[in-house]
């Protein structure tokens, strides 16, 4: 399966290995960021809401919803405004580490944002993790190190028509969604986050075979539909995650979006791009790759990242396009 095949080449030729650690460190800041921005948004929401009080109404009436007022005082507040700082790091860093390694590994990395998510809510929130916690986090870094000692070069190949299939799946794939959330009545959440994770790795394969970059030229690329698909899928894939966290378990919706989010991309990077692993090292970096996948869902049902979830939304508004109950039907417990 980790093995690649022979297109036309892109704008841009790298060595196999020089760039390899900077998209490892960058992908890495990346992930943190992300941790970060959703551990500080959540603590501002924590300041502004009485969230014991929010919740235990939420679940009297599903029509009580926080007022316009207390989701702009959230967003107004300093942890608030420097998490959405952490989010646009974030989101560059997810852009630059698709174009330095190969999609399989960058956005395992990513994904992999639960483990800091877990460790920041533990300091910041104060929010206990079990030893099943430890263990997953501990299997996903140890299945990052691995998937990064085995991953070769990043693929250098494409497709014209790669383009334009990116600017239109995107866009498809939140059609999806929208349709699921309609007809779909059982595991709502996770099928919406699921497909929320796959548009955010159509953003991430947009990325990869934007043209016009390197050395830049600014024609090339306003006129590449890459660009639009990045970032229309970016916009998207965070609305429709939103959504999915509205609409049932946040557990089942952070599961689903680490498998959109690394499955896809991954796939797509090794049939169509060119990336590869090391001579000998497929096996290795297919182990690698499942186990990261398994710790990162393992850790969406941690009551840290449920924590940091359900803050999140305690002041958002409902005006997502949501349609069933509130997010509180997670059964794992918060402790702040």
């Amino acid at each position: 399966m980790f093995t690649t095949g022979v297109h036309t080449p892109i704008d841009r030729v790298r060595p196999n290995s020089s760039l390899m650690i900077t998209g490892v460190v960058i992908a890495v800041i990346g992930s943190i960021a992300f941790a970060a921005a959703s551990v500080l948004q959540a603590l501002g929401a924590d300041r502004v809401a009485q969230r014991a009080a929010v919740r235990e109404e939420r679940r009297r009436s599903s029509k009580a919803h926080p007022s316009l007022r207390s989701t702009v005082a959230t967003m107004l507040t300093v942890p608030f405004l420097i998490g959405f700082v952490f989010d646009i790091v974030g989101f560059i860093a997810t852009i630059l580490s698709a174009r330095l390694i190969p999609l399989f590994l960058s956005q395992t990395i990513i994904s992999a944002r639960l483990v800091a998510t877990a460790l920041l809510a533990l300091v910041v929130l104060h929010v206990s993790l079990t030893m099943r916690d430890w263990l997953a986090g501990a299997v996903v870094i140890a299945s990052l190190v691995l998937l990064a000692v085995s991953a070769g070069r990043e693929g250098v190949d494409d497709e014209r028509w790669l383009h334009w299939a990116v600017l239109v799946a995107g866009p498809a794939l939140f059609a999806v969604g929208i349709v699921v959330m309609r007809v779909v009545h059982r595991h709502l959440a996770a099928a919406t986050g699921l497909i929320a994770g796959a548009i955010f790795g159509v953003m991430a394969i947009a990325s990869r075979i934007l043209d016009g970059v390197e050395p830049l030229r600014v024609g090339v690329l306003f006129t590449d539909p890459a660009l639009y698909a990045l970032l229309i899928s970016g916009i998207l894939g965070f609305y429709l995650f939103t959504v999915a966290l509205q609409t049932g378990s946040v557990n089942g919706a952070a599961a689903a979006l680490v498998v959109g989010q690394t499955v896809l991309p991954g796939m797509v990077g090794i049939w169509l791009l060119g990336d590869v692993t090391r001579a000998g090292w497929g096996p290795v970096a297919f182990v690698a790759f499942a186990a990261a996948i398994l710790g990162g869902i393992v850790l969406a049902s941690s009551g840290a990242v449920t924590a940091v979830e359900k803050a999140d939304l305690t002041n958002m508004p409902t005006g997502f396009g949501r349609r069933a109950e509130p997010a509180a039907s997670s059964a794992t417990p918060e402790s702040h």
